[in-house]
């Protein structure tokens, strides 16, 4: 997966960190599901995703705070967290941040 192509900072970057509990249980699907739904969402930038001995974060980019809080009253988003508290999360944490800076290999 490729980083995302996010424009000059600010926006906001949510931040899904979490344990999954065993089996699949629909989550592939759902997972699927979701990252084309927020894409379709406005002010929606970009994701990535990580999952790594058990370990997965996914962050979400998005154009202000209340773009990523829109996401999060989206009903079908809305459904996809209650499925991730009842059977797809051992345990997690969302954190909601402002980027005020970002560079990479260039040094902007």
């Amino acid at each position: 997966m490729p980083l995302a192509s996010l424009p000059e900072p600010p926006y906001t970057a949510v931040i899904f960190s979490n344990i999954r509990t065993d089996g699949d249980h629909g989550y592939a699907v759902m997972a699927q599901r979701m990252a084309q739904l927020a894409a379709e969402q406005p002010g929606y930038l970009g994701y990535e995703s990580s999952r790594e001995n058990g370990l997965g974060i996914t962050v979400s980019y998005w154009i202000d705070d209340a773009a990523a809080q829109a996401w999060k009253q989206v009903h079908e988003h809305s459904v996809a967290q209650q499925r991730g508290r009842d059977l797809w999360y051992a345990d997690y944490q969302v954190r909601v941040a402002t980027v005020t800076r970002s560079y990479g290999p260039e040094g902007h």
